[in-house]
């Protein structure tokens, strides 16, 4: 298809609507705030199968860093203009979550900790949500893509990130940082904190067998 069929295609399509306006209100409206459903839901099924009990601290802390590997790109994107630079980073933490992703399952499963069909559904949300925020984005900047292919060249810019000329609302930033205390810090770390303690009653316990174990064999 030319340049020309894809813009007639676009006019008569969106009807007189910004489809640009619109995809940005997607994803600053719908698919941002829709990624703390699944997010959560993970989170409850950890605790359902007892994460503290089986991989405990060492896939809490990866879960953890998957959420870093995510919320550094979109903070980033919420605070900065879409060049090169911030492309290289929305890039950079998708290609780290997915490896990421393979160690927290693969942690999970030879812990012996249940991976049930529903949160493998879930997983599917989680990995594939940022895919699809980063297409659309690369959709509606097209320019940016092209320059990061060719490296920025002539763009002075390109490879520093430059604040937003159309800063977003302070109320809506609010939001977004009340949902993600809500949705995220806060359940991510009860869990951090239950696998934690598991871990010191479990070193407690096995301290106080051995001691046991020592005192008969000495008698």
């Amino acid at each position: 298809m030319s340049r020309d069929q894809a813009t007639e295609v676009r006019a008569t399509s969106a009807g007189g609507v910004d489809v640009g306006e619109v995809t940005t209100r997607y994803l600053l409206y719908g698919l941002l705030p829709s990624w703390f459903v699944p997010g959560l839901a993970d989170w409850m099924m950890h605790r359902r199968t007892r994460i503290e009990d089986t991989a405990g601290t060492k896939e809490s802390v990866i879960h953890s860093l998957m959420m870093a590997e995510v919320g550094i790109p979109i903070a980033a994107t919420l605070r900065y203009e879409v060049n090169p630079a911030l492309l290289a980073v929305q890039l950079g933490g998708a290609a780290v979550h997915e490896a990421t992703a393979l160690w927290d399952v693969r942690t999970a499963v030879d812990s012996g900790r249940e991976v049930r069909p529903i949160e493998q559904h879930i997983h599917s949300f989680l990995e594939s949500l940022p895919f699809g925020a980063l297409a659309s984005l690369m959709c509606l900047h097209a320019d940016q893509v092209r320059s990061l292919l060719r490296g920025g060249r002539g763009d002075p810019d390109a490879w520093r990130l430059v604040p937003r000329r159309r800063p977003l609302s302070r109320a809506y930033l609010a939001g977004v940082a009340a949902a993600i205390g809500t949705c995220v810090l806060l359940p991510y770390g009860e869990e951090l904190l239950r696998c934690r303690r598991a871990a010191r009653r479990n070193k407690k316990r096995a301290t106080s067998d051995e001691a046991r174990w020592r005192a008969t064999k000495g008698r």
